[in-house]
């Protein structure tokens, strides 16, 4: 009886709430997808986005591949000296103390990732990532030495023959070939480029060098020649959140539904309006010359990198047809449904004020940043010792640090204290780079103490600077101990 109480009860909810039909369309939308057993063959592609793209890439490709080798005043200009615990950029060396102007610079970096992506949606994966850039690389050497996107699948379906093991073996050579050179060229921000380029040409260089030359060599290959969309789908996390910054006023690419269906092929100079069909003839060059594979008209989809590729490939399909461009572009939501687009809404605001004050303090910080360090480190053994002479004497060691390339002088005192005796060097010449210890005493006569606990300034003055200059002299507190009779 219970069993055909919740029968009737599950039959009546069925009657009273209708299930919504769902209809599968995976076979049909990987029936577009230019795929063969998961390889995407890239079709290439013209136009004003593809050309602004090419454009960005080879800038900053060029401008990663002769950082390294930009010399400032006689050394690198851009140099991560992990064995120095050093950041060398041009003439400012920042320091492990320093590094809350990293951290900085990684929020600027943040907020305007956020801030762009909320604007423009993925613009950053389509025109400016490392993993675009390369595997766009690797195309083209593909497209060079196999041909177009139809004589690549037709000559991997070939059986093995001197043709096609020429061509293969080219472009894996040539793959491999920018790929020691991306290596090489990543680790010359770590280690200096001359040093490194000589020590692999020699072979002598150190096995943990050659290591990461190779290992980020084969990452380049793999990422760029194998993984490709796979890096961005599946391994790269900003393709999961980046949706969350979305929202119906950010410009993506889009595909115009009211405007474009029902699609199917027709005359060039046939009316489409007669025939009841929209503006997209149902070419597929969208899908084809995609990267990811993906079909643009049946949404938005997080493989989508807002490259522009299948903007460029309708508008040339909508010229030669003599229809106005814009079947697919970069668009909003509120303008495929004829609605007002806000640009300037509170969340984008807000992420540019931020990632405008973040701007603010790490250029403030950075141009504050002392050319010279000082650490006071007390001993430790003992508070205080009396001197033969009665004296009451503190020990102290100086850390003192050049935080310039060159070699400099500083000179040192104390303030805080009248009639006391200084024991130690007064001035000393520290080499660029160094980090000096100095050993120094304080002497001072006990009855001219009131207090058993003394505050004192360490005073250190950069000879080489006006002593007008903010950065020409340093201070730091410490304490003197003595007895009271």
């Amino acid at each position: 009886m219970i069993a055909v109480s919740q029968n009737n009860y599950v039959s009546i909810m069925n009657d009273k709430h209708k299930q919504i039909d769902i209809k599968d369309v995976t076979e049909a939308v990987r029936s577009h997808r230019p795929t063969d057993e998961g390889h995407i063959y890239v079709r290439a592609q013209k136009g004003k986005w593809q050309q602004l793209r090419k454009l960005m890439g080879w800038f900053f490709m060029l401008l990663f591949a002769v950082g390294p080798w930009i010399s400032w005043n006689g050394h690198q200009a851009i140099l991560i000296d992990v064995e120095q615990q050093r950041f060398q950029i041009f003439s400012t060396t920042i320091w492990p103390q320093d590094l809350t102007l990293l951290a900085l610079l990684l929020m600027v970096a943040a907020f305007a990732l956020f801030f762009i992506t909320t604007f423009l949606g993925r613009v950053w994966c389509g025109y400016l990532c490392p993993q675009t850039v390369w595997t766009f690389l690797f195309i083209w050497f593909e497209e060079k030495l196999e041909g177009s996107a139809n004589k690549r699948r037709q000559l991997d379906k070939s059986s093995w023959n001197f043709n096609k093991i020429w061509r293969k073996s080219a472009k894996h050579l040539a793959w491999l070939a920018v790929s020691l050179f991306t290596g090489f060229t990543f680790i010359a921000y770590f280690v200096p480029a001359r040093e490194l380029a000589v020590d692999l040409l020699t072979f002598s260089t150190s096995f943990w060098i050659g290591f990461w030359v190779l290992f980020f060599a084969f990452c380049t290959y793999g990422n760029a020649g194998w993984m490709r969309t796979i890096m961005c789908t599946h391994i790269c996390p900003y393709s999961r959140f980046q949706s969350a910054m979305f929202d119906k006023d950010t410009y993506t690419v889009s595909y115009d539904t009211e405007r474009g269906e029902s699609r199917g092929p027709r005359p060039r100079k046939a009316d489409p309006e007669k025939l009841g069909l929209g503006d997209c003839i149902d070419c597929n060059l969208c899908v084809q010359v995609c990267p990811a594979g993906i079909d643009i008209r049946d949404g938005l989809q997080y493989e989508c990198i807002n490259c522009g590729a299948c903007v460029d490939a309708c508008d040339q399909t909508m010229d030669r047809m003599g229809y106005e461009r814009g079947l697919i572009s970069y668009t909003t939501e509120h303008q495929l449904r004829h609605r007002e687009t806000h640009v300037a809404r509170p969340k984008l605001i807000g992420y540019g004020v931020v990632m405008v004050l973040m701007l603010v303090a790490f250029a403030y910080m950075a141009s504050n940043i002392m050319p010279m360090g000082i650490e006071i480190i007390r001993d430790r053994n003992q508070l205080y010792r009396e001197t033969t002479e009665g004296l009451v004497e503190n020990t102290y060691t100086l850390k003192i640090m050049n935080k310039t390339l060159s070699t400099e002088t500083y000179r040192l005192n104390v303030e805080g204290m009248d009639d006391v005796d200084w024991i130690g060097p007064e001035e000393v010449v520290v080499r660029g780079g160094e980090v000096l210890s100095v050993p120094i005493s304080l002497a001072a006569d006990p009855y001219l103490l009131s207090t058993p606990v003394k505050d004192i300034t360490f005073v250190m003055t950069h000879t080489g600077l006006d002593e007008n200059d903010s950065k020409a002299t340093l201070r730091s507190e410490s304490k003197f101990f003595s007895s009271i009779n």
